[in-house]
């Protein structure tokens, strides 16, 4: 199975250089909000057939909100989503665009082969 994370700052259309498990993995768990400076981040995971250097298709996506106290060390990360209506809720414009033109500039051959479904994630709307 292929499979590629892409960590963006919420409001931002280019993803962070780092993932989501190198940004948040030596943080803790934060059991409440209070007294934290959250800096909100989107997560995104696309997964799919092929090799792990190389996907022949693109067959799921998952987006979930993660938020850090850079100072304190301290994350909150939501559950993953995998429905149509929120994933389309949760990324921007900008950042659709940005996915869908990674995705089809580094295997064309595996957005090809993608079913309907999965590109119209990508959608603007």
């Amino acid at each position: 199975m292929w499979k590629k994370n892409f960590l963006f700052r919420a409001a931002e259309s280019t993803p962070l250089a780092e993932s989501e498990n190198e940004l948040f993995h030596d943080t803790e768990p934060a059991l409440d909000s209070a007294g934290l400076v959250l800096d909100k981040f989107l997560s995104v995971w696309v997964q799919g057939d092929g090799t792990e250097e190389q996907p022949s298709a693109y067959t799921s996506l998952y987006v979930r909100t993660a938020m850090l106290d850079v100072k304190k060390h301290i994350s909150l990360l939501q559950p993953l989503q995998g429905r149509s209506h929120q994933i389309k809720q949760l990324l921007t414009p900008d950042q659709k665009q940005f996915l869908r033109q990674w995705l089809q500039v580094q295997a064309p051959q595996a957005w090809e082969s993608s079913d309907d479904h999965f590109r119209d994630l990508f959608d603007l709307e």
